[in-house]
């Protein structure tokens, strides 16, 4: 189909709903066990809190639900993944057909980050990183609507102030989205004095921290578990001097690479790499506000402190970036090469899926090769040689025991590690290596 200014919607739509099915299908077709995060989250699920010790609850509520509905079916979580994806590429489309008053580029700005590694090689698994995609769209859209309004709505900050708690409760690195905004509406209201301070704007603080309550007293009595485990990851406690210089260029040179197939299709579209930037157009402020101050913070939390700042982490951090490259290019854009530009988005459409299929048909050594089933059933017939009661409560690590929690038909709640305590508090109960199941 050729991409003009009629059918810009129709193309939009066939888009998305191409890559929700490839994207459900192939990884349910090809893997035999769900992935290690989605596991993970439909553990937590079972025994739903307003947190954990790895994360915040928001991507443990949504498979929760789903569970509920339809149960152990793999496919169902493969497809949750993707509807998470298209609704943040929706919300991307929308915001830049709002910047750029141009449907064709609002397009092409949604069919470019599909060339980045993180909207489609990594989007079947379920987790903290993609239950953030469309909270951080729609943090930004709102955002949006507020920057560019002569007047402050309360439903604009009403919106903001939710999705941005509802995005923190997915993973506390969103942080970095709401700083860099604040920073900017800061620098425009106190400093360049552009704007006037409208005291709707504490209608988003006051909902952010309203629905944000339960999960910090969560915190509060869990002695802020779910931090500690993040600083762990970053190895901050290891770090040495050596590591403020090498942990923040492997971050950088890590990015280059995730987003050079990006770069092909900018360079498949453009005449020439040529652009201006004037940090007094306020659009241009927004776009950098939301795409670069954020990675700018990470490396800067890398440089200060030492730590690894892990790749997956960067995930929602480039939903904009083809609305931003469009926008410095849109001069450039030479309508004569979308011949050329389409038939590089199609390769990389059609090549992530089929390097997937081949890596899931030919390793067998994945996480999703693991026997999830088959030690499902074979822990239920060992138990029913033992007690006529129902399994239901499991104990274990999130992946062994969570996997447990998902295939066995009574669906046993998953209590974190084996200890003690928790076995004396068991009518029955049957252990195997670090596994244990029983019943109350």
């Amino acid at each position: 189909m050729t991409i003009n200014n009629k059918n810009i919607h129709n193309v939009f739509y066939i888009f998305v709903t191409a890559h929700l099915i490839f994207w459900t299908l192939i990884p349910s077709l090809t893997n035999h066990n769900l992935p290690l995060d989605t596991i993970e989250a439909l553990a937590w699920g079972s025994n739903l809190d307003w947190g954990f010790n790895k994360h915040p609850p928001m991507s443990a509520f949504v498979p929760k639900v789903l569970y509920q509905i339809f149960g152990p079916q793999d496919w169902v979580y493969y497809l949750l993944s993707q509807i998470f994806v298209i609704i943040s590429f929706y919300y991307v489309f929308k915001f830049s057909n709002e910047i750029f008053n141009n449907k064709l580029l609002g397009l092409i700005s949604v069919l470019l980050i599909e060339a980045i590694y993180f909207y489609n090689f990594t989007t079947p698994e379920f987790n903290v990183n993609v239950c953030q995609l469309p909270f951080w769209s729609l943090t930004v859209y709102y955002s949006w609507k507020i920057y560019r309004g002569k007047e402050i709505k309360f439903l604009d900050c009403f919106l903001v102030g939710l999705f941005a708690a509802f995005g923190f409760l997915s993973k506390y690195l969103f942080i970095y989205l709401l700083v860099s905004i604040d920073l900017l509406f800061i620098y425009l209201i106190f400093f360049k004095k552009e704007r006037k301070f409208d005291f709707k704007y504490l209608i988003t603080l006051e909902v952010f921290l309203v629905v944000l309550v339960p999960h910090l007293i969560w915190l509060n009595n869990n002695e802020f578990i779910t931090i500690t485990y993040g600083l762990a990851r970053t190895g901050l406690e290891q770090s040495s001097f050596i590591d403020h210089i090498k942990f923040p260029l492997i971050f950088l040179f890590k990015q280059v690479g995730i987003i050079i197939p990006f770069f092909i299709l900018i360079w498949l579209l453009v005449k020439k790499i040529k652009f201006n930037l004037n940090l007094k157009d306020k659009k241009l402020l927004f776009l950098l506000a939301i795409n670069i101050f954020p990675i700018v913070l990470m490396f800067l939390t890398s440089l200060i402190t030492g730590s690894k700042i892990r790749t997956m982490w960067m995930t929602p951090f480039y939903l904009f970036f083809g609305t931003l490259f469009v926008y410095l290019f849109q001069a450039q854009i030479n309508i004569k090469k979308l011949k050329n530009f389409t038939l590089g988005f199609i390769f990389f459409f059609f090549l992530s899926p089929g390097l997937y299929a081949y890596v899931s048909i030919s390793k067998d050594d994945k996480r999703t090769d693991y026997p999830g089933k088959e030690i499902a059933i074979k822990t239920q017939y060992a138990w029913d040689q033992q007690f006529a009661s129902e399994i239901n409560v499991v104990l274990g690590d999130e992946w062994n025991a969570g996997n447990l929690s998902y295939h066995l038909k009574s669906r046993p709640v998953w209590e974190g590690f084996v200890e003690r305590e928790k076995l004396d508090q068991l009518k029955d109960y049957m252990c195997l290596d670090n596994i244990c199941v029983g019943s109350r």
